[in-house]
């Protein structure tokens, strides 16, 4: 039983989701503004969001920003806006998937059981991870290289954590994109480049000096503990 907390500003859309997500099993909180989905997050700790970005009261990238502020909560996003910048944008900010209006509830739904494919059991049951110097917890969601804990964004942690599950083969930038963007069909590799380099420069590595994050030209990037005495 999944508990959803529907962020929805149209009375016909929210009371038709909300009804069909019922019936297939979940438990629905529908929420007409902002202001109340944010204050719900903290006070239900609900399993999923699916936040509309037409809001009346807040723009719904706002309330994403609020949301992961407070919460790790997987988000699903509903926008009219099918552009890869707009999408890149948006799960850059921290959205987990999103869907196009028009939708449908099949399709919510098909989206709501993903996104927690994705993010719940999986981490839940792993334990930390260690390559040399550098531990990773996805329990916890916390990071240390020489023992000293690393502040790491969401997407900055989950970039970490693909690359760790398959530690020592070489990842490719669409796969990156598939697995920590749900991006199946590529096109955003500056994206990659960008949260690669932050994840270096807190790492205490440059692209010329790597420690952990090794990359092959034209193919994609390595996770692998340094070399001995390097």
């Amino acid at each position: 039983m999944v508990r959803v907390l529907l962020v929805e500003d149209d009375d016909a859309i929210r009371t038709s989701l909300s009804k069909s997500l019922t019936a297939a099993g979940h438990v629905v909180t529908p929420l007409a503004s902002g202001a109340e989905g944010v204050a719900a997050v903290a006070r239900e700790k609900p399993d999923v969001v699916l936040l509309d970005l037409g809001l009346p009261d807040l723009d719904g990238r706002d309330v994403l920003a609020m949301v992961r502020a407070v919460s790790d909560i997987p988000v699903i996003v509903a926008t009219a806006r099918d552009d890869d910048a707009s999408v890149v944008r948006l799960l850059d900010a921290g959205a987990d998937d999103y869907v196009i209006k028009p939708f449908s509830s099949a399709q919510i739904d098909a989206r709501i059981r993903a996104v927690l494919r994705r993010r719940g059991p999986d981490q839940q049951g792993e334990s930390v991870l260690s390559l040399g110097a550098l531990e990773i917890d996805p329990r916890s969601r916390e990071v240390t290289v020489d023992g000293d804990p690393v502040d790491l964004t969401r997407k900055e942690f989950d970039l970490l954590l693909a690359l760790s599950r398959r530690a020592g083969a070489v990842v490719t930038k669409r796969e990156l994109l598939a697995e920590v963007w749900g991006l199946p069909w590529g096109g955003g590799d500056r994206t990659v480049d960008v949260h690669l380099s932050w994840l270096r420069r807190k790492l205490g590595e440059t692209a010329a000096e790597p420690r952990f994050l090794h990359s092959v030209r034209g193919v994609g990037v390595k996770l692998a503990p340094p070399e001995p005495g390097a």
